[in-house]
């Protein structure tokens, strides 16, 4: 049975507060959750930086490279990478290379270029504490790296 506005059950101040406090507690973790989807929207690309930083550290160039090209068995296959083979990376990247020796390094940020083109993240590291930032571009099919376009 239908019921009526004289029939309607008495205001219950209660029931309406906890309604209100959901209601308020929902936005607040819908809100939050969002915050931290963006915050985190670059976590994969700057994370792929930093283990490539990490083996430089550690001086191991093999392994650098290896996350460069996102290919763990380079080796078998050196001829694919004839754009960039391993010889041009270390002298890019080894002792003698921009940076040196690589003895600390801090992922300051990632940021996805203006245009909606751009199928990559830059992702910036300060090396060595300079003033001049590593800009790192990170493509997001392939995770491979490169020097940054812009």
């Amino acid at each position: 049975m239908a019921t009526t506005l004289f029939e309607h059950q008495p205001y219950d101040p209660l029931r309406e507060r906890r309604k209100r406090i959901r209601i308020i507690a929902a936005v607040v973790v819908i809100l939050t959750l969002a915050a931290t989807v963006w915050l985190l929207r670059f976590w994969p690309e700057e994370r792929r930086v930093d283990g490539f930083f990490a083996a430089l550290q550690a001086k191991n160039y093999e392994q650098a490279y290896s996350v460069w090209m996102n290919d763990p068995g380079w080796k078998q296959h050196p001829q694919q990478y004839a754009r960039y083979p391993f010889d041009a990376f270390y002298l890019d990247w080894g002792p003698g290379g921009e940076y040196g020796i690589i003895q600390n390094y801090h992922i300051d940020g990632a940021a996805k270029p203006p245009g909606r083109d751009a199928s990559g993240v830059v992702v910036v590291v300060t090396v060595n504490q300079r003033a001049e930032k590593a800009h790192i571009w990170v493509e997001k099919a392939t995770k491979t790296l490169s020097f940054s376009p812009y």
